[in-house]
Formats: structure tokens, sequence, C-alpha cells
């Protein structure tokens, strides 16, 4: 018996040792690197310990698993050499085994993690310098383990680099959104504008532009008062001007210039020489990323282009407000509609031209059509029925019902759409 009195001291100092460890390892595993780094910026030193050791994770977690281990396994010893002197054979192994199991399961695992896990941050801070002793005690060892690790998993094919996974860091950030956005946390149109900031570098140009059949375009062979009439009707800014053949793209004519033009001409329009007042065309390839455009119309201090393919073909134009328009939303003027090509019908049913893309419509109504392998909403038609369909026909798709409405030759352009498809009985 006093055998035993004299080892519990030890048995629980080696106990809360073993505590430590486990809250240390759950803490820094769960610890927002994100306000890590800010606590870093604004001089908290624990925080900057934490991210040391997060440079490292994987020699981290095993330096503090190593500890673990060696407590856990010393104070069972101890405890069983102990308690079989008093309990001689099997009986008191079991003894021994039962009742540290009960002891390290509660004192040593699930209280010191559980308090881990709500306190993550301020945890991980605190047991900063600790942890990164023993990371350079331990340091040696674990390295050699490692190479074992690598060599041992090696020999069945398993390659373990140490290279981050670049595309990690955005799925992170993209379900952390989901999963606020999914408790309320974080507002749709939040929801909305994170994920269009992560979306710029996987999305190309082609995916936002408007099409060339959309394109409002002067002919410079046109009178000025003509070209003046038609780029006021247009609503927009900058119009490209094209001779003889509409691929054949001379230049660019921004209102401003044009405005300027007529007051320095005392409003003798016909004088004007437009060819003068236009600004070279910025031609860029369709498969340019928003990411990089967006950075070449911030570095250009442009706001326009005009997109080829990979045969110099004109496909169509795209502005800086589309880029931006894919963060933050429609960006609507005085000369826009609320939701352009999108009416709602008073029967739960929504009106869409054909050239609406999906993710306007997703935004629009929250709905969450897929965007993979179509722009458009006509182009999601097309893509699944496999052939265009006639003015009339019904498909259900992607749990809406989708009626053809309008289309012109070989393009829909009208559509009619319900957020679900009929009941059997219906």
């Amino acid at each position: 018996m006093a055998a035993i009195m004299a080892l519990a001291p030890i048995v629980f100092g080696l106990l809360a040792l073993s505590a430590l460890f486990s809250a240390a390892e759950t803490s820094l595993t769960g610890a927002s690197r994100a306000r890590m780094h800010q606590l870093e910026r604004d001089g908290d030193r624990g925080a900057r310990r934490v991210n040391r050791l997060l440079t490292d994770q994987e020699t981290m977690i095993g330096a503090v698993l190593l500890g673990n281990n060696l407590i856990n396994i010393l104070a069972s010893a101890l405890t069983t050499q102990v308690i079989t002197h008093a309990i001689p054979g099997a009986w008191g192994v079991a003894a021994a085994t039962g009742l540290m199991t009960v002891l390290v399961l509660v004192f040593a695992e699930v209280l010191p993690k559980t308090l881990a896990i709500l306190r993550s941050d301020d945890v991980a801070r605190f047991l900063s310098g600790p942890t990164l002793l023993v990371v350079k005690v331990f340091g040696p060892i674990i390295y050699t383990i490692q190479y074992v690790v690598r060599k041992t998993l090696g020999l069945f094919g398993v390659r373990l680099g140490m290279e981050m996974d670049v595309l990690a860091a955005h799925e992170e950030i993209r379900g952390a959104v989901e999963y606020h956005h999914s408790e309320g946390l974080v507002e749709t149109h939040d929801r909305w504008m994170l994920g269009g900031v992560l979306d710029l570098a996987e999305m190309d140009v082609s995916e936002v532009m408007v099409h060339r059949t959309s394109v409002i375009m002067l002919d410079a062979s046109a009178p000025p008062r003509e070209m003046l009439a038609e780029a006021l009707d247009s609503g927009h800014s900058r119009l490209p001007v094209y001779r003889d053949d509409p691929e054949n793209i001379v230049g660019v004519l921004h209102a401003r210039d044009l405005l300027q033009a007529i007051a320095d001409a005392d409003g003798r329009i016909e004088t004007l020489d437009v060819a003068a007042i236009m600004r070279d065309a910025w031609f860029i390839p369709e498969t340019t990323s928003l990411k990089d455009q967006l950075a070449a119309f911030l570095k250009r201090q442009a706001h326009f282009a005009l997109v080829v393919d990979e045969y110099g073909a004109l496909q169509g134009l795209v502005t800086l407000e589309d880029i931006l328009e894919e963060i933050v939303g429609e960006i609507e003027d005085e000369h826009d509609d609320a939701v352009p090509g999108v009416r709602p019908g008073a029967d739960g049913s929504v009106k869409v031209e054909g050239s609406v893309t999906i993710r306007d419509l997703n935004r629009a109504l929250n709905w969450d059509l897929p965007d993979e392998e179509a722009v458009t909403v006509a182009g999601l038609l097309i893509h699944e029925a496999r052939r265009i369909p006639e003015v009339g026909q019904t498909f259900t798709v992607h749990r809406h019902r989708f009626l053809v409405t309008e289309r012109k030759a070989n393009q829909v352009t009208g559509l009619e759409i319900w957020p679900a498809p009929p009941s059997a009985d219906d």
C-alpha cells in the first residue's frame, strides 16, 4: 500500500504531462492559420511560435506523439510494476491495464482534447513554447523515423512529397465558406463574392465575354453623325470599329473621345475625323484566365479587350466590369436591367433568354445549375439534350423543367424554367 501511495503522485504527474501533449497535438492541428498569421502580424509571440511549428507540421506531430507515447508507456509500466506486487499474476496485470486505460482515456485524452477543440487558438498559443522545445529535443529522432516511414511506404509504391498542394488551400477556404453559409453565419451574397474570387483562376475570359453575335460595332465608313447616333443608342462607352468586314477591327471608339472631338469642332459633326480619335484595339486569347486578365487590366489601366480564338477570329469582348461582376454580382447603372434576360413569371416559372449565363441565373435565383460543361442556359440545355431543341419541347434537367419558347435558326433564344420537375401524377 505504501508503494502505491508513493507512486500515485508520479503517475498523476505523468498523466498531466500526457494531457498537455494531447492538448498540444489537437490545438495545433486545429488552430486557425488565418488568425495565427494575423496575430503574428500584430506582434503576438505565441502565434509566431504556432506558425513556426506549422511550417513543418509532420515533424511537430511526430515529436508530440513520441513524447506522449513515452510518457503513457512509462506511467503504465510503473503502475503495472507496483500493482503486480500487491496482486501477483495475470490479475495484477489486468487490474493495472484497466486502471491505466481509464485514467489515460479520461484524463490524458478525452478531457484535454475536448478543451483543445473548444479553444484551439488559445490553447495552441499557450502550449506553443513547450511544444517547440519538445520538437527541438526529439527532432533528430523524428527525422530518422520519417526516413524509415518514407522508405517503407516507397516499397509499396507510395511517394510522399513535401510540397504543398496549392489547390488544397482554395478548397479549404471554399469549404469553410460553404459550411458557415449552411450554418447561417455567411450571407448568400457574401458566399457568392468569396466563391467568385476563388473561381477567377479557374475561369477563362470566354466564359464571361459578350459573344460576337451580341457585340455592337461601328462601321468606319459610316458618316460621323450616323456613328454618333449608333454610339448613343448602344448605351456603351466603348465600341469596336470595323472596316469592310466585322472581323476586321481597326480600333475602339471611346464615347468621351467622340464628345471631346465634337466640342473641339464647335459641334460640326460632319467634319470629324473618326479614325484620328480611335484608340488601338487590344486583342487577347480566349484561354486567358480571369485572374490574369484582371491583373492585365490593372497593369494597363484599361477596361476593354477583344477576345480572339487560336486562329485570330473575333469571338467577343470582355470588360473590367464583366470580371468584377463575377465577384460582386451584377453591377447596375441607369441603363441596365435589374437582372438582364431573367423575368419571373406569375406561375412560379422564370422566363430566361438563352444567352443568360448559368452563373448569373444561379446568383439571381439562388439556384445550383452546373456550369462546368456550358456557359449559357441555352448551352446547358443543348449539352444535356444532345441536340438543338425545337420550340415547345420540354426537358427535365438537373431537377429543373426547361420549356423552349423561342428559337432563331440554330440558336435557342428563349426558355421558360420551373425550379422543380412536375410529379409523376402530373
